[in-house]
């Protein structure tokens, strides 16, 4: 095999794979039953703020002070968030909160954010993008 077969056929991969990468980034929103929804309170652990999409993690009120329950909350990217007026200093750790969001299907301790009400100062926090932009709404 030449050179130029080789340059080719190296040009051909990079190309697949190119493609193939951004499909294999996104997942489906199959995991999270979106027919429920489960309210918690807790404490912020971590806001992660970071693509493709912003993670929270939350401490379970009421759980164990040396093993805390830790809930794994997805939201959708920091873009769509920064136009509904987050910023990465929205959460931060030790906010008190009230998490409402569709769980994970299998059970464990994760789901869809849908919204979150800062207990110290009735602030309320949503990520659907046509729910914040209802006057009055964040």
């Amino acid at each position: 095999m030449g050179m130029r077969e080789k340059s080719r056929g190296f040009g051909v991969l990079a190309g697949l794979i190119a493609i193939a990468l951004p499909a294999a980034a996104h997942h489906s929103f199959a995991m999270f039953d979106f027919a429920n929804t489960v309210s918690i309170d807790g404490t912020v652990k971590e806001f992660r703020w970071t693509n493709p999409h912003v993670v929270l993690l939350v401490a379970k009120a009421g759980g164990a002070p040396d093993a805390p329950e830790v809930w794994s909350m997805e939201l959708t990217s920091p873009g769509n968030l920064t136009r509904v007026g987050w910023t990465r200093q929205s959460f931060k750790p030790g906010d008190r909160i009230k998490l409402e969001f569709n769980p994970l299907r299998d059970g464990k301790h994760g789901g869809a954010f849908k919204q979150a009400t800062l207990l110290d100062t009735g602030e309320v926090l949503r990520s659907n993008l046509r729910e914040a932009e209802k006057p009055g709404l964040k």
